[in-house]
């Protein structure tokens, strides 16, 4: 294959991808979480959204509360571990004016702010445990007090919290209230790293391409053939959040109208393992991921091939090749492309 294509508060907008407007991925590990998402996207149930840092907890909790009932309501973020814990009382429950040296005005807090909407509680794990005591009780009976305040306020919001710990082994350690673990994670969604779903990668790379290409104003069309064996076989400790700086990146490095192995500098200079042995199981995995790229390229552009081949980066002599092999490999390319052509 030869190319692919903060305050508190915020939206995301993305390319609608198979089961959610905002996620993009088909891999059978997305699909897992697409099918608890789906399940818990219309209700009301407190949700604890667990993966590594960059894995898109975030864009997860967006996209439940976008796809359902409080989707024209608010929605607020807190960024537990960016708050002091000196301020972060002030923060979730909000202060009354005088409460403390400093507050010169009553401000309302996040549970204030999310009233009929939607919460998202980022990075959870780091909440002292007085604090969490606290968490508890508005959870449990839905009213709070302000810090300085005398007067409990009823409160309707819907709780999504999000960690990159073990919140189980934190319980354990006696550094996470289990009753407070029972009440945010009545359903958890595990997002995988990127590497344990890289056919992805390619359909990530195309989107950040289009995005980051119109962004910057560049004319991109694609990536070499190497980089992005390159980027599938890579490891991505920083997970999608890594990808699409990478990507934006290169764009903004490159010269040319395609992105080669060069304009991917960490891939050098960070340590990586030893390359595996090249097995045909390999290689099959690649192929069908390149077929799938393509097929879906000739889809996106309504099977004009001409079209097709400049976004892929190849000459449509090369893309005819590629197809004429896929007819020999595999029937149901014929059949799709009959359909297609009709």
């Amino acid at each position: 294959m030869n190319s692919t294509g903060f305050d508190n508060t915020h939206r995301i907008a993305a390319r609608p991808g198979p089961a959610f407007p905002y996620i993009v991925g088909e891999s059978p590990r997305m699909q897992g979480v697409y099918a608890v998402m789906n399940k818990v996207a219309q209700g009301d149930a407190n949700v604890c959204i667990e993966g590594e840092n960059g894995t898109g907890k975030e864009l997860i909790a967006h996209a439940l509360h976008a796809s359902g009932a409080r989707r024209d309501r608010p929605f607020v973020t807190l960024d537990c571990a960016a708050i002091p814990e000196g301020l972060m009382e002030s923060q979730i429950f909000g202060h009354v004016r005088g409460a403390f040296t400093g507050a010169v005005a009553t401000r309302p807090g996040v549970f204030a702010l999310a009233d009929t909407g939607t919460l998202f509680l980022d990075e959870i794990g780091e909440m002292p445990l007085h604090l969490q005591a606290k968490l508890l009780r508005v959870i449990q009976t839905r009213e709070f007090t302000m810090v300085g305040g005398t007067q409990p306020r009823r409160v309707d919001v819907r709780v999504i919290t999000a960690t990159n710990r073990d919140l189980r082994r934190a319980m354990r350690e006696g550094r996470f209230r289990e009753d407070l673990y029972y009440r945010i994670a009545v359903v958890h969604i595990t997002l995988p790293p990127l590497h344990e779903r890289a056919e992805d990668i390619p359909l990530l790379v195309a989107h950040f391409l289009r995005e980051k290409a119109a962004v910057h104003r560049k004319s991109v069309r694609g990536l070499t053939s190497q980089a992005i064996e390159a980027l599938v076989a890579y490891r991505w400790p920083g997970n999608v959040r890594q990808l699409e700086n990478w990507i934006e990146q290169a764009v903004v490095l490159t010269d040319g109208d395609l992105i080669g192995l060069e304009h991917f500098p960490g891939l050098h200079e960070e340590p990586r393992p030893a390359p595996l042995p090249v097995v045909p199981a390999r290689r099959l995995r690649l192929r069908e991921m390149e077929k799938q790229y393509i097929l879906e390229t000739l889809e996106q552009t309504r099977w004009n091939r001409a079209q097709a081949a400049r976004l892929l980066g190849i000459s449509v002599r090369g893309l005819q090749y590629k197809l004429q092999r896929y007819l020999g490999e595999d029937k149901n390319v014929a059949g799709i492309l009959s359909a297609a052509e009709r």
